[in-house]
């Protein structure tokens, strides 16, 4: 059904906003990427783990990527992620070119498009779960309901009785999900993970794929690095990277 502008009428402009977002999404590849090269070495010892790599990822669709260890599995998500810059090739998210972009735009793409979930959490010792989860709603350029959407999802993920918990004093589920909470902030139409139930034991791993799930489901696009067939199995699409390529797996 073909949305009109005043159809939206009753809603508020930040709603408008939203839904407006969500539905360009819903039309487009959240990411795509074509032809990417990434080689870590010189001459005799050159390793090129990217080789004309291609992916596209729609609004609400997971997809895996298996490979050996050293397969270059991490270095996609960093490429696609902006982290980390290929040789060749480009990377578009949310229909914003990130390949080729200066630190600053860098930066801003992330915010406003990109989530990553880790295997090693990376949450900040000093910091309460709620409190790592609220930082990344304070730096500049956040949306001014992050902190807001940071609460709703500490709730969400059933993490309210442990908020007020240093990292240390949180079981490897728990800090998981605080960093998925994290990583959700701001809203990003893309979340990278890279296996992020590598640390985690099989009932707490179980809750964290099921959530991954959950996310694409509402509209996002998933892509996840694994080496684990549980993990694989809330995939829309599995590939393997082998010699540089992503194929069917």
């Amino acid at each position: 059904m073909l949305l009109r502008t005043s159809d939206l009428a009753p809603y508020s402009r930040r709603d408008r906003n939203a839904f407006t977002r969500r539905t360009y999404l819903a039309e487009m590849a959240v990411v795509e990427a074509h032809g990417l090269v990434r080689t870590f070495g010189e001459g005799r010892a050159a390793r090129r783990v990217l080789d004309g790599t291609d992916l596209t990822v729609p609004a609400g669709e997971v997809v895996a990527v298996l490979g050996r260890s050293g397969s270059g599995k991490s270095t996609l998500l960093h490429v696609l992620g902006g982290l980390d810059r290929p040789e060749a090739g480009v990377v578009d998210v949310a229909g914003e070119r990130v390949t080729g972009a200066s630190e600053r735009r860098l930066s801003a793409i992330r915010r406003r498009h990109i989530g990553f979930v880790f295997q090693f959490f990376h949450l900040l010792p000093e910091l309460t779960g709620e409190g790592n989860v609220l930082l990344a709603g304070r730096v500049r350029g956040a949306a001014p309901e992050a902190a807001a959407r940071g609460r709703a999802l500490i709730g969400r993920l059933g993490l309210e009785d442990v908020a007020g918990s240093l990292p240390h004093q949180l079981s490897g589920g728990e800090q998981q999900r605080f960093a998925i909470a994290r990583a959700l902030v701001n809203d990003p139409s893309l979340l990278l993970a890279d296996e992020p139930t590598g640390n985690l034991d099989e009932a707490s791993g179980a809750t964290v794929l099921r959530l991954l799930r959950s996310l694409a489901d509402e509209g996002r696009a998933i892509v996840l690095v694994t080496h684990e067939p549980a993990a694989a199995g809330i995939a829309d699409r599995v590939l393997r990277l082998d010699a540089g390529r992503l194929v069917p797996a």
